[in-house]
Formats: structure tokens, sequence, C-alpha cells
């Protein structure tokens, strides 16, 4: 049997991720899929818009085996330390292939770029240099590959993907990299057809757009009323940073940007007017909707440097497949295998009873009380 590893944050989950699990399904008929997934907050620094156990329910009812929850402090970081999270857990779980979507679908390519990334001193140099210039992240990351005379990639699958085997080749890991032809643009701000992005479907739920060709019936259901909005937060974030007197403490908050966030919150209006408001060249949207994220969640750099590696691997859900296949390995792994929520396994599990608290701030109080203690109280799901 084939271990197969994805990488996703189901935000919300769509056709494209059944489609997904679809080809892996035909490219590896005995397989089993472990999917390692952002919790209740997401990568790009915004709230997941399905819940983590919403999430889970649906990955193991459309062919997920064994759905694992990436940490807070991993899984809303840029694409590297996303990536270092993710990829530790694939490993410790002995996973032989990692299947991710990709505009190129050119893994000799994503390759060949991870490794002169890695093993090549001058292309870190470039980088540093392109980045003192004030350029972002990934237009630095481009301009030292086209020293190198490497065409650019530009495309968000590509770039983190490349993230991905960059980390499979640093820490040495077993697991064979292969990728899938994405067949929409993770930009597509609009619906399409019945595979569109994850970006759109937001947008159309925000905008109470019917959604129902573009998401498996149980999603439908599920956001029918949408509650986890990012400016639903908005208030919560103008509070701390109005309250708070130094925002450089806190995690991705750097080089000065803190007096550009003080400077113009008084006066934006929502979270993403906020975005607008202080955004540079320098810093990509998703950035600054991280570093706003840290700031609201109190994640401080001082955490992010204690919590470098995966401290546990919780089980959000299993199939009997995925139960079995845990049970056979779980002696081989040498951290702690979570399955029911209990405090003071370690501080970075504690932390997350944290952001589930944060997570739940903008329900009611009898559905924030019920959302809290299900962090406690919710058993792995199961397929049925």
């Amino acid at each position: 049997m084939n271990i197969i590893g994805i990488i996703g944050e189901y935000n919300p989950f769509h056709n494209g991720h059944i489609y997904h699990i679809e080809k892996i399904k035909e490219m590896f008929p005995e397989s089993m899929i472990i999917l390692v997934m952002s919790g209740n907050f997401t990568q790009r620094g915004i709230p997941s818009i399905l819940n983590k156990w919403d999430k889970c329910e649906v990955a193991l009812k459309y062919g997920v085996d064994l759905v694992i929850e990436l940490p807070f402090c991993f899984a809303t970081q840029s694409a590297d330390i996303f990536a270092h999270g993710a990829i530790s857990i694939l490993k410790k779980l002995n996973t032989q292939y990692l299947v991710f979507g990709s505009e190129s679908n050119d893994i000799k390519k994503l390759t060949q770029l991870a490794e002169i990334s890695i093993k090549e001193p001058l292309y870190q140099q470039k980088i540093k240099d392109y980045l003192e210039q004030g350029f972002n992240y990934p237009t630095a990351l481009n301009k030292a590959f086209e020293e190198f005379g490497i065409d650019m990639i530009t495309s968000p699958n590509d770039l983190l993907g490349l993230s991905y085997i960059k980390e499979i080749i640093r820490q040495n890991a077993n697991i064979i990299p292969l990728t899938i032809q994405r067949t929409n643009s993770y930009h597509d701000l609009e619906l399409v057809d019945s595979i569109s992005s994850a970006t759109s479907i937001r947008k159309a739920v925000i905008e109470k757009k019917s959604i129902q060709n573009v998401v498996p019936k149980e999603v439908y259901g599920l956001l029918k009323n949408a509650t986890f909005t990012q400016n639903a937060y908005f208030p919560f974030l103008k509070y701390k940073i109005m309250s708070t007197e130094d925002l450089s403490i806190f995690q991705t908050v750097e080089e000065g940007i803190e007096n550009r966030i003080k400077k113009y919150i008084e006066d934006a209006t929502s979270w993403e007017d906020l975005v607008q408001k202080i955004k540079t060249k320098r810093y990509t949207y998703n950035k600054i909707n991280r570093m706003l994220l840290h700031i609201l969640c109190n994640f401080t750099k001082e955490q992010a440097n204690q919590w470098k590696e995966i401290e546990y691997i919780r089980v959000l859900g299993f199939s009997n497949a995925g139960q079995d296949y845990l049970n056979q390995i779980k002696k081989e792994i040498m951290l702690p295998i979570i399955t029911t929520f209990s405090k003071g396994n370690s501080k970075m599990l504690d932390y997350e009873k944290t952001i589930t608290s944060i997570y739940a701030s903008i329900l009611s109080e009898e559905e924030k009380r019920k959302f809290i203690q299900s962090e406690y109280q919710t058993k792995p799901k199961t397929s049925d």
C-alpha cells in the first residue's frame, strides 16, 4: 500500500479538492491518503470560513484516510515555515509520496529550483540583496533565479510546491514529490464552471451568491450561514492594536511597519481597509494579513522562536484504514500522538486552545461556550 501525503487548508473544501483526491486514487489505486491541514486560521492570514472539525469531516467523506492538524505557529506563517511544519509531520508518518497541485506541472524544474536555492550560496546572497532593496520575498526570489538564467515562477501553488521540495531536501525525507496540473487560476475572483478557486468561493459566500455548483453538497449546507469571515474580527483587531504599546513584539511585524499600523488604525473601517492603507511595495497582501492575524492572536516573536519544530501529532480524524495505519506505526513515532486534547502535553498545544477561543470570539455567548468546549470534548472524526 502506498502512503500518500497531501497538504491543504480547505478554505473551503471544493470540487477542485475532490478532483485532487480522485487523481491521486487513479495514480495509486492501492493507497492511503494522509492530509496535513491548517486549523481555524490559514497561511494567507485569514480565518478558515469552515472550522477545522467540519473541514475534517468533509475530507474524510471524500477519500482522505488520516487528518492531522498543522499547528497555528506553522499554519499561519510564510511558505517556508508552513512547509517545514507540514513536511516534518509527513516524514514522521512515513509518507512515501507528496502530491500537490501545480500550475506548471513541471516537477523537474521545481526540483532544480529547490536544489539551487538550498545549495547555491550566491543565490541566497542575491535574495538578501533584493530584499534590502525593498522587494518583497516572492519578487526577490524570482529576481535571484533570473540571474541564474532560470525563468520566473509566479504562480502561488508552484511557489508553495517549491517550499515543499526544499523542505524534503533539507530534512532528507524519503518522500517523492509529484504534481497534479491545476485546472483553474488561484487568483480567480469570480466563479468559473464547476471547479473554481477558493478565493472566488469565499468572495461569493460573502456576497451571498450561489456556490451550489462549485462545492459538494455538504459544504454548500455548511456555508449557507457562514460566520467566520475576516472582517468579523476587525473590532477585536482594532482594540488589540490600539491597546498595545509595542506591536513589534508580534511575529512578522518588522521593519517599522508597526508605525504604519498605528497611524492608520483609527481611520480604518474594516480589516481589508486597514490592509489597503498600510500596503507598500515591500509587503504582499498575504504578509500583511499574517502580521495582523499574529497581532490579533497575540503570537509573539518569542513564541515563534521557541516553537520551531513540531512537538506532537494531533489527529483530527481517520477512516478505518487510517486508524489501522496509525496503530501500526505509532511505536515508531517519537512524538506524542494526540487524539484527545488535554492541557499540559505541550505549550504549543495549549496555545491552540487560545486560538480556538479567539476564533470563537465572534459567536454568541452560548455558541462560543460550546465551540470552545469542543476543543476538549471532540474525539477524532471517523468516516462512515
